[in-house]
């Protein structure tokens, strides 16, 4: 792959150098942390639940979902990748929108994606955590203070900083790839032809939904880059980087989803625990417990990431003027966005409370996020567009995974209104400050 065209930064003076390191991130993400993060990130609860979920809703024909999303997963995850690389900043998403549309939809896309990790991280919590008490026969209790266990992991990790991060990183995702390969194998001899029929139970229609709620699986990549300005050579590790991860990413799911097909673990064991049986009908007991770990390690990675990402969204976002000043604080200690982690611990402790009480269900939850993830993708695409212009292939993959995304975005459903209300709230608070702020001279 040819390099990017050359970006030349502002060089600043000694006196603005000394100032902006004083108020900035430390680089200490390598290459190998790097993929890391990005496989932690994308191979999330996703690949638990939905291989069972997408059998149960379009049958075997759910793998033609898998393998349109396969095959999208490249040019979506590189299109992130080549942005990061050219133009790394602890904004991501909402930096590139910034350059090429303006700072004001800038601040809308760091706010779509802020406002749905708070519920994504413990919709990802409680998942990893549900399949653990279920391989234990523990209670909800236990549950939901395991999935708060996992919440405070992926805190105070990047609390301590991404160098931390991305060790911890690297031995967790080794665990579950590992894992999966193996669950994978043991499958692979009870796969039977007959499984695969009738191939289009439902119609053509579940295949698009499928395809619609397996984009939750393939979100992650604008996470990472939203810790770019903390790689020691983005062009390495965000281009580089993101291509091994895509790889490994995409075998990894299309596998799973061809081994709970072809052994109709989605019937035996239930659309949402397809892994736990696959596991565990080899392995007795011991496997269950071996898939409910592996459980809580892929959602502790997935944690890891994005918690990461949104601390660095609410530094950037306050950094720019559109969130709350506090936000931008840095710990004094490990020079780490604590002002973005403290807002995400308020939110997290609500959630789990609104959940424990019975006032919003995991089902409920779970599509909330998926839309404004999936805005946030189709902004960063659009700036791909206008800013790799100098760079064809850059242009070609930012246009695919555009049309791509937005084929997908209509089948979000009801849960399209949770952006809208978003961007209604943000739009409002920005007409309020221009009232309230008076004009300079």
């Amino acid at each position: 792959m040819s390099s990017l065209p050359n970006h030349t930064p502002h060089n600043p003076s000694s006196t603005e150098n000394t100032a902006l390191q004083a108020h900035s991130l430390r680089p200490t993400i390598g290459l190998s942390q790097a993929v890391a993060l990005y496989i932690g990130a994308v191979l999330g609860s996703g690949i638990l639940i939905a291989p069972g979920l997408a059998a149960e809703m379009a049958g075997p024909a759910s793998l033609l979902a898998w393998g349109f999303m396969t095959l999208l997963i490249l040019p979506m995850a590189l299109s992130m990748g080549l942005l990061s690389a050219r133009f790394p900043n602890a904004g991501g998403v909402s930096h590139f929108v910034t350059l090429a549309f303006g700072p004001r939809a800038g601040a809308l896309a760091g706010w779509f994606f802020l406002m749905s990790v708070p519920i994504g991280a413990p919709i990802a919590a409680l998942t990893g955590a549900g399949y653990m008490t279920a391989a234990m026969g523990w209670s909800d209790t236990v549950r939901i203070g395991l999935a708060a266990l996992i919440l405070a992991i992926g805190l105070i990790t990047n609390w301590i900083g991404m160098q931390l991060a991305g060790r911890l990183q690297i031995a967790v995702v080794l665990s579950i790839v590992a894992v999966l390969v193996f669950a994978i194998a043991v499958a692979m001899p009870h796969i039977q032809p007959v499984h695969f029929t009738p191939f289009l139970p439902h119609g053509w229609l579940p295949v698009g939904q499928a395809a619609a709620m397996l984009f939750w699986c393939f979100i992650g990549w604008e996470a990472v880059s939203h810790m770019s300005e903390e790689f020691r050579d983005p062009q390495q590790a965000a281009v580089r980087g993101i291509t091994i991860a895509a790889v490994v990413v995409g075998v990894l799911y299309f596998l799973t989803a061809l081994a709970a097909v072809g052994t109709q673990s989605y019937l035996h064991g239930g659309s949402d625990t397809s892994l736990v049986w696959m596991i565990s009908s080899t392995m007795g007991s011991w496997g269950a417990v071996l898939a409910g770990l592996t459980g809580l390690f892929i959602c502790t990675a997935t944690i890891i990431a994005y918690v990461g990402a949104a601390s660095r969204v609410a530094y950037a976002l306050s950094r720019q003027g559109y969130a709350p000043r506090w936000m931008s604080r840095l710990s004094r200690r490990y020079q780490t966005p604590v002002g973005g982690l403290l807002f995400l611990t308020g939110c997290f402790v609500t959630i789990l409370l609104l959940y424990s009480s019975h006032i919003l269900s995991l089902s409920l939850l779970i599509q909330l996020p998926n839309a404004a993830f999936i805005l946030t993708y189709l902004a960063g695409c659009a700036a791909g567009i206008r800013l790799l212009r100098g760079y064809r292939i850059g242009v070609i993959i930012s246009w695919i995974s555009f049309v791509s995304t937005a084929v997908i975005f209509p089948f979000s459903g009801w849960a399209i209104w949770y952006p809208v209300l978003i961007a209604v709230v943000f739009l409002c608070v920005m007409r309020t400050r221009s009232h309230t702020i008076p004009p300079s001279h």
